[in-house]
């Protein structure tokens, strides 16, 4: 079969591997759509994400969803022809962190297109992916499997409004208005967000964080002083979502959140510099957020039931044939805000 594989920075190919069929407990899924995260970004201009750095060539992808094509020994809860959307987190379940039901920082996880281990785990951009059948989840034939890819995003954003805690009549700011940052204020509206305020470096993602969620957003590259009223008495945001991995974005976040308001740091940066002694004045809480494990269910039931729309994220959809193109147009932030890539 075919796949689109990272062999280094710059050189990606659609090129054959290996098909397998499914064991005990697995089941084969014909791909249909899958979408370019920030990830698979970095691995095909950098060839690493931070410290975690391409070793071997590997197939890129982890937002997929398809049609159960074979179904091996054991398996009950799926049929032939069934659509799902496939979760790429494979967690252990025998270690401590899984037993204290903390998947997401499983010991031994494997996750699709992740170079963290050796050999790496390939990722899910392929014509046919065997899965276990517990990372499989069924929507309705009448959800388009663009649509269905997108669970993960969005799980990924539905993890971050958890560790935020209620969100129900909250301020809320989100930093950042890639994808995640749409996701994130998508997901802090259905929570029960009072108002949200989105900022970027860029006019171009303003309507679509104003469809999704945002009441108000700002640019903050051409208005440096955007935020400026917001500090007033101490800060105004009960929350802030930061969606851009930057340290400066983050430190401009602190005189804006009120004292014992919630930061909750959703992008992924490099190292970086802070001023303590604000986040110590006003007792300010920095939450980390990672992945995702029970908000893929969750993710997949709200997309499932039309309770969320994700379809206004989906900017463009290429064949997988011309990945090269379509990774192009997903690093063009100016002309795309999700990417995704047909296999049908």
């Amino acid at each position: 079969m075919r796949a689109v594989v990272v062999h280094a920075a710059k050189d990606l190919r659609v090129g054959e591997v290996k098909a397998s069929a499914p064991g005990p407990r697995e089941v084969a899924v014909r791909i249909e759509a899958g979408g370019i995260c920030g990830s698979d970004l970095h691995y095909f201009h950098e060839g690493r994400i931070g410290t975690i750095t391409l070793k071997e060539p590997m197939i890129l992808g982890h937002e997929v969803a398809g049609i159960i094509e074979s179904i091996g020994p054991g398996v009950t809860n799926l049929k032939l022809g069934d659509r799902v959307a496939v979760s790429p987190s494979r967690p252990c379940g025998a270690c401590r962190f899984c037993r204290e039901g903390q998947q997401i920082h499983c010991l031994d996880m494997r996750f699709y297109g992740s170079a963290m281990r050796f050999p790496h785990v390939q990722g899910a951009f392929r014509e046919r992916l065997v899965a276990d059948a517990t990372q499989c989840h069924v929507v309705p034939e009448s959800i388009p499997a663009g649509a269905a890819a997108m669970a993960e995003p969005l799980a990924v954003c539905l993890h971050a409004v958890n560790r935020a805690g209620p969100m129900l009549g909250k301020r809320v700011l989100v930093t950042g208005s890639g994808p995640i940052g749409a996701l994130c204020a998508l997901a802090a509206r259905r929570a029960g967000a009072a108002e949200i305020v989105a900022t970027d470096l860029t006019d171009a993602p303003g309507p679509l964080m104003l469809r999704v969620g945002a009441d108000t957003f700002h640019n903050v590259a051409r208005d440096a002083a955007a935020l400026d009223g917001y500090a007033t008495d101490k800060g105004y945001f009960d929350v802030v979502l930061e969606a851009s991995g930057s340290d400066k974005a983050l430190a401009a976040a602190l005189p804006v959140v009120r004292p014992r308001g919630i930061i909750v740091q959703v992008g992924i940066g490099g190292v970086g510099s802070l001023p303590l002694n604000v986040i110590v004045a006003k007792e300010i809480d920095l939450r980390g957020t990672f992945r995702f494990h029970e908000e893929f269910a969750l993710a997949v039931e709200l997309i499932a039931r039309r309770l969320v729309d994700v379809t206004p994220l989906i900017t463009a959809t290429l064949p997988f044939t011309e990945a090269r193109a379509a990774f192009d147009l997903a690093s063009d932030r100016q002309r795309a805000m999700k990417v995704q890539l047909s296999f049908a």
